[in-house]
């Protein structure tokens, strides 16, 4: 495998930390690889020419059959609480090529996924199947479409290979974007093994990259852990406020920039039900919808926990740190809380103090199974009753009204999305990219890239499934 002539300026931070945070590994080479898609913008946006990407030698790099100049491939070591159970991990089919400093100053990875394996990969083929790869392209730039932090898809090529998963399916790999792939998992690989020196290093290498703002004050160890915890409620909270179901919420998957990670089996709410689940994998509902913030919270206890002795440290004693670990968690509930009652207000409109409101008009949602998204949208247009039906509703409505002006109503279009990735139509569009045809995976993304317009000749994408289309239940890539 040779250089590519691929320009991306590499300045790899992570891979100067040492041997024991990875594992030095080159990409598989594949088959027949072909482009899928590039997306322009956010290659402007780091710096890197969207047409070179998109060239012979482009593609060659992003599917992994050339290295880039400055790239230096690796699979990252972590472990994981996956439900609830804990296991040494690391990257299995994904492969750190490094890491560009894009035009707003800012650090960001750039990884492959589906790669081919790596000493991590223990039984696993390294490889990804196109349709979890088209999933994650089209549901990680919606939500960042709509405002939620979250890792960015760079890329898509197939392979020109087939991957053996339930059934024989074409292959591809994905080049995803992140402000880190630094997970609660990483924090925890070190702390199993008890690695204090493993676990400062990589705690001052997050403040670096992620809280700088705390570098200098006088407990930086528990200031990352407050930093931490408050990014990932304020995270829970957007995902709660879209009807958005991560679906597999280990603490391998909970990142320590506060991004959303990783997008197998999730999925968006249509019929409002708090107890929503779709993962085909968890079959007990541990990361249902209105599980969430109790997962997050769970898996912040987690990195609380990796991170006890260097608070120990910090305060002088075991108990100290313990004390420390347990105030910072306490925070979480409250910061949550804050943060979707902010949201839920905007929504709706409403200031400060009518929290009621919105969650009347929630449990009006649930009885009546209206879809989460429209039942918000159709309030600023007007006609939710529609929706609704109901005397309950007609009575929250005119009680609603009372408290607004109608600049408030006309403002609900701003933040309440009327597009999103509906279930159906991600699938709908996996079904044709593995009979080859990519046009409405490309209007897919163009279209939920708008997320609170609507053009006419893409109605359909404001419309619930009809019964037939109903899509129940999401799998995982692996």
């Amino acid at each position: 495998m040779g250089d590519a002539g691929v320009r991306f300026g590499f300045d790899n931070s992570y891979a100067r930390l040492g041997g024991k945070f990875y594992q030095r590994v080159l990409p598989t080479v594949v088959a027949g690889p072909g482009l899928i898609e590039v997306n322009a913008a956010l290659a402007r946006a780091l710096r890197l020419d969207p047409a070179e990407l998109a060239s012979a030698e482009g593609v060659a790099v992003l599917a992994g059959n050339a290295v880039a100049e400055g790239s230096e491939p690796l699979a990252m070591a972590y472990a994981g609480h996956q439900f609830g159970h804990f296991v040494l991990l690391g990257d299995g089919r994904a492969n750190l090529l490094g890491e560009v400093v894009g035009v707003d100053g800012k650090r960001y990875d750039v990884q492959l996924k589906g790669a081919g394996p790596t000493p991590f990969s223990r039984r696993g083929d390294g490889r990804a199947a196109l349709g979890p790869v088209l999933r994650e392209y089209i549901v990680s730039e919606a939500m960042a479409a709509l405002g939620v932090p979250t890792t960015r898809a760079l890329a898509a090529v197939t392979t020109g290979e087939r991957v053996v998963r339930d059934r024989m399916l074409p292959g591809a790999v994905l080049t995803r974007v992140a402000a880190s792939h630094l997970r609660v998992g990483t924090f925890q690989y070190f702390a199993a093994k008890q690695d204090l020196e493993g676990v400062r290093a990589l705690a001052d290498y997050a403040i670096a990259r992620h809280y700088a703002e705390v570098a200098g004050v006088g407990k930086p160890y528990r200031a990352l852990l407050d930093g931490v915890i408050g990014r990932h409620a304020r995270l829970v909270a957007q995902w709660m406020l879209l009807g958005f179901v991560h679906g597999v919420m280990n603490t391998d998957n909970t990142s320590i920039s506060g991004e959303t990670l990783d997008y197998g089996p999730c999925a968006f709410l249509e019929a409002y039900d708090p107890e929503a689940v779709f993962s085909s994998i968890d079959q007990l509902g541990r990361y249902g919808y209105g599980n969430q913030p109790g997962a997050a919270h769970w898996n912040l206890a987690r990195l609380a926990e990796a991170l006890l002795g260097l608070l120990a440290e910090e305060e002088g004693s075991e108990e100290g740190a313990i004390a420390a670990a347990n105030e910072a968690l306490g925070a979480f509930g409250p910061e949550y809380e804050a943060a979707r009652g902010a949201g839920l207000r905007r929504k709706l409109g409403l200031e400060a103090g009518d929290d009621g409101l919105g969650e009347e008009l929630l449990g009006l949602m649930a009885a009546g199974g209206v879809d989460f998204t429209l039942g918000f949208r159709r309030l600023g247009d007007g006609v939710a009753g529609e929706l609704f039906g109901s005397a309950a509703f007609d009575d929250w409505e005119r009680r609603w009204r009372g408290k607004l002006g109608g600049a408030s109503v006309a403002g609900l279009r701003a933040v309440n999305p009327v597009v999103i990735p509906r279930n159906h139509l991600v699938a709908a569009v996996i079904a044709a990219g593995e009979a080859g045809d990519f046009g409405p995976f490309r209007e897919m993304v163009g279209v939920t890239a708008r997320p609170f317009e609507l053009d006419g000749e893409f109605a359909r994408y404001g419309v619930p499934a009809r019964v037939e289309e109903r899509v129940t239940a999401t799998f995982c890539g692996t």
